[in-house]
């Protein structure tokens, strides 16, 4: 079943109010459809990317998926982009899975030093503030 922008919106909605994330962020996405990328905690528009911004798009189209949230690392198997995601099929949506103030949402993980190593999975995120942090 293909879901419409608005309905994957409308998930993405759900799942950031479940990561606790700071109410402008969900409202730029729903509204103006901007998406936040963290450093750390803190939260930065991703179209200040370009490099970003195109990645975002490109993964959107490719997969018809919606891009919800953004976080920036750097780990010892390179620079990293995990891009949080809502799939296109409604039957897998679910709340987001937790234990120990660890969230488990799925992402596209886009590996920036090596892209043959950018996959989709489940990562770990801390919630803090407003802001989220990949942890695993």
């Amino acid at each position: 079943m293909n879901t419409t922008l608005e309905q994957r919106k409308e998930q993405a909605k759900e799942y950031m109010k479940q990561l606790k994330i700071y109410k402008p962020y969900i409202d730029g996405l729903m509204n103006e459809n901007n998406v936040c990328y963290y450093e750390g905690f803190g939260g930065f528009w991703a179209y200040q990317n370009e490099e970003l911004t195109a990645k975002i798009k490109e993964i959107e189209r490719a997969w018809n998926v919606t891009v919800y949230a953004v976080t920036h690392e750097f780990t010892k198997f390179g620079e990293c982009y995990s891009m949080l995601v809502v799939g296109d099929y409604p039957e897998e949506w679910e709340d987001i899975p937790h234990e120990n103030k660890v969230f488990y949402p799925f992402a596209y993980v886009w590996n920036k030093s090596d892209d043959c190593c950018s996959e989709f999975g489940s990562i770990g995120v801390l919630s803090l503030g407003g802001g989220i942090k990949r942890i695993y």
